[in-house]
């Protein structure tokens, strides 16, 4: 830590030439206590041999040690950080410029002690700020890491919480349509009671009644879980939702259309639940035969080869 950094460089204010200077430099040698300068630092040495400047020029000063210990808060500017928290305004200077002024009178005064005790201090503050800057760099360092290290839990977490949806909406979709699938034989049961029953009396009539008025109940129910009915007569044949049960000649309808629907399909919003049995025109004759593409699709879907593995 330089001293110039907080006043003028000790170079101008002790050391201006002058005869008085000279004089003064060449009495000091005689002064007994310049054996103990061996081992000081230049500095000290140099600044301590003028000390009979200091005396001729300056009232003595003596800087009371309580300046380095017993005033530890001003030194170390607690005092100073105290009255910044409580908003009070401090016009003292701070801590440091405190111990460096005081530093320097005791060079002036010749006061070995305590110029070795502040010169112990500022040593230590050193060290300590090292200490300190050293133990920032690794907090960075570790804070880094961790966030890198939270980046990437946050991604797997979130990675994780769109696998869990899926595989709830996956487990849901699945038991959703094992249930409806159970359901499609009393829709069956109930389509094929409508087309055999024959209405004679009154009390038939009241029966059939009361029966197409829960199927209308169990077919809201069903709507109500997005089921729909496959569209079949009059549509172009469709492997992924039809399955050709037989085909036919007609007259009415081009060939790869179908003309009848003998089982009903159903889908559950985009999946298929079940595919419909559709009988397929083959056009008039075999002039007007289908080409190969009715026919392979019907046998692939005769063998089975259907979109949803059923």
């Amino acid at each position: 830590m330089s001293l110039s950094t907080y006043g003028p460089p000790l170079s101008q204010t002790l050391l201006t030439p002058s005869k008085t200077l000279i004089a003064l430099k060449s009495k000091s040698s005689l002064n007994p206590s310049s054996s103990s300068d061996r081992g000081r630092p230049p500095l000290l040495r140099t600044l301590s041999s003028f000390s009979s400047f200091g005396h001729g020029f300056h009232r003595r000063r003596k800087v009371s040690l309580n300046v380095a210990h017993s005033d530890r808060q001003t030194i170390t500017g607690e005092e100073d950080e105290e009255n910044v928290r409580g908003g009070k305004s401090n016009k003292n200077l701070p801590g440091l410029k405190i111990l460096l002024k005081s530093y320097k009178e005791a060079i002036l005064d010749g006061d070995e002690k305590t110029v070795a005790d502040i010169g112990a201090m500022i040593h230590n503050i050193e060290r300590a700020k090292d200490e300190l800057l050293q133990r920032s760099t690794e907090l960075t360092t570790d804070v880094a890491s961790e966030r890198v290290n939270f980046l990437r839990l946050k991604a797997d977490f979130e990675n994780f919480r769109k696998r869990s949806d899926k595989d709830r909406l996956n487990l849901t979709s699945d038991a959703q349509r094992e249930v409806l699938e159970g359901l499609l034989s009393i829709v069956d049961s109930f389509e094929r009671s409508k087309q055999q029953i024959k209405l004679e009396t009154e009390r038939e009539k009241k029966i059939n009644t009361s029966y197409q008025g829960i199927y209308k109940q169990f077919v809201e129910v069903m709507r109500s879980w997005r089921v729909s009915v496959v569209e079949t007569v009059g549509k172009p044949f469709d492997p992924s939702l039809h399955e050709a049960i037989a085909r036919k000649e007609s007259k009415q309808f081009k060939a790869g259309i179908i003309i009848q629907e003998l089982r009903r399909g159903f889908v559950v919003g985009d999946r298929l639940l079940r595919p419909a049995d559709v009988k397929v025109s083959t056009g008039l004759g075999s002039k007007s035969a289908p080409s190969g593409v009715l026919q392979e699709s019907i046998e692939q879907t005769t063998e089975g080869a259907r979109p949803d593995g059923s």
